[in-house]
């Protein structure tokens, strides 16, 4: 049975980026050894290394003074790193969600955080729009894709001081306008290859200001010195990275992949409109091109059990939504095929006939 990926991270992946890699750790650039294998200072990988963040720089049309770093330890650890690098005395936030949470927890350790709106009252089920960002804060920190729950900020704010985005799971999927941000951060495993590689896109002026000591590896300045080699870099999650970037390209570039997102969260909210036995959760303004949340219509709760077991039955993998909001959830994320929403819609349409 063919089965439709629609978990939210680690999660699908372009098939041509998963048969290069696979090449790859049999032979990498013609070496005879595998990819897994080769020592990250050979230059071929060096090569891999400049390819990928020249990819980067073009995709997104990254300027010149802004740099890009391929580091690990996930979005998680640059909850501490962004706050430990450019966190003088305060840093402003925009609450919208678990993650939103995780990392004004790790700001705290390094000052005063202001939280200045927060959807906590509906679930994060909705952006906050009325909000004054404070000027004597040294960032300010958001969240633009909501995984747990379906929002996405899908425009670039305007912000009096340095904007800072965790974009783990919505970098590649639209335009972005690189110089309204301070820093952008994000975990790959959504968009742009695997788990195990984090990219920082960081506005190199922004350094060099706080007075604490930062630990060596912490310190964005070494990893910027270091080409992101200052210690082995996670060199088969970037490998992949590299491929999947090669194929947005291939595809257009991030212009032409909100376009195909557009349309794929279209035809799954329309479906979800339609259908009397399905209601979506986030506000409508608010909906994330990436994570489609929907729970079961009041008058057929009983039948979530049902439609999960049915949609199973029909090799849709990876829908139950997370734990903490229940319902169900469809990562669509940039390498989603067309057909795999299409064969959600049609899943859902037969079970309505069924049941309704």
């Amino acid at each position: 049975m063919k089965k439709y990926n629609f978990n939210a991270g680690p999660c699908v992946l372009p098939r041509v980026a998963v048969e290069a890699s696979i090449e790859a750790i049999r032979n990498f650039d013609n070496t005879g050894i595998g990819l897994l294998e080769i020592s990250h200072r050979t230059p071929g990988w060096d090569k891999v290394m400049n390819e990928c963040e020249a990819l980067w720089r073009e995709l997104l049309q990254i300027p010149e003074n802004y740099k890009v770093l391929f580091l690990g330890g996930g979005a998680s650890t640059q909850f501490f790193t962004v706050p430990s690098n450019i966190m003088s005395k305060k840093a402003a936030f925009l609450e919208t969600g678990v993650w939103a949470k995780k990392a004004i927890k790790e700001a705290k350790l390094y000052g005063d955080v202001e939280v200045v709106a927060s959807s906590a009252d509906k679930t994060f089920s909705y952006i906050p729009k009325e909000y004054t960002i404070p000027t004597d804060a040294d960032y300010f920190h958001i969240t633009t894709n909501n995984t747990i729950y379906g929002t996405e900020i899908r425009e670039d704010i305007d912000s009096p001081i340095p904007l800072v985005a965790d974009m783990s799971s919505d970098i590649m999927s639209r335009p972005i306008d690189i110089s309204k941000y301070g820093i952008i951060y994000g975990g790959a495993q959504k968009n742009v290859g695997p788990a195990g590689v984090t990219f920082v896109i960081v506005r190199e002026d922004l350094l060099g200001k706080v007075e604490r000591q930062i630990p060596s590896m912490v310190d964005y300045r070494t990893h910027i010195k270091g080409g992101s080699m200052f210690n082995t870099p996670p060199v088969f999650p970037v490998y992949v990275m590299y491929e999947t970037l090669k194929w947005v390209k291939s595809l257009g570039g991030v212009e032409e992949m909100q376009k195909i997102n557009e349309k794929k969260a279209g035809m799954l909210y329309d479906e979800i409109d339609r259908n009397k036995m399905f209601v979506g959760t986030a506000a409508k303004e608010d909906r994330s091109l990436m994570n489609v949340c929907f729970v079961m219509n009041e008058e057929y709760k009983d039948k979530e059990a049902a439609f999960m077991e049915f949609s199973k039955e029909r090799g849709m993998v990876g829908i139950k939504g997370h734990r903490s909001v229940g319902g169900f959830r469809a990562s669509i994320y940039n390498s989603c095929p067309v057909e795999s929403v299409e064969a959600l819609i049609k899943c859902m349409q037969d079970f309505e006939k069924e049941n309704a």
